[in-house]
């Protein structure tokens, strides 16, 4: 079994209020191969929510205490994003989940780019809050965009 980003799945829990769904990924859950989890939703946070970014660093950051997560209009949300991802693994365990696949350039999620923290729409190399933490913890972590390479393995 593995784990999948909720709005991977079909679940319409970003910060829009929109999923990114990936069907071949939705059927995976559906059939009970994998489970879904949403850092931020799990962190207490709200659907629809107010876009946030990284500042001053990435995910590893944000767990070193150098960088912070802002809400567009500056409201702090680094402990929800950091409770969400300790709540995710901890659930990813229950289910002795050793891999996931996570949305790309998502402040709990980016497994190779993120958001620079400027609210701008460009990216930057780095990693997001809950996948530092998952790192840390010991998961494979892959991408949305390597999804199939998992797919292929678990066959």
């Amino acid at each position: 079994m593995i784990g999948i980003s909720a709005c991977l799945g079909g679940v319409c829990c970003r910060y829009d209020g929109q999923a990114k769904e990936i069907t071949a990924l939705k059927q995976l859950i559906a059939n009970g191969q994998a489970i879904s989890v949403c850092p931020e939703v799990l962190g207490g946070l709200p659907i629809p929510r107010e876009p946030a970014e990284i500042k001053g660093g990435d995910g590893f950051d944000v767990w070193n205490d150098k960088a912070v997560v802002l809400t567009k209009t500056g409201e702090d949300m680094t402990q929800s994003f950091k409770q969400g991802a300790i709540i995710a693994y901890q659930k990813l365990v229950e289910y002795n989940i050793t891999t996931i696949i996570l949305k790309e350039n998502s402040p709990s999620c980016g497994s190779k780019s993120i958001y620079d923290g400027t609210f701008s729409g460009n990216h930057r190399d780095g990693i997001g809050v809950a996948t530092a933490y998952f790192v840390s913890q010991g998961l494979e972590v892959i991408s949305e965009n390597d999804w199939q390479s998992v797919i292929d393995r678990e066959e």
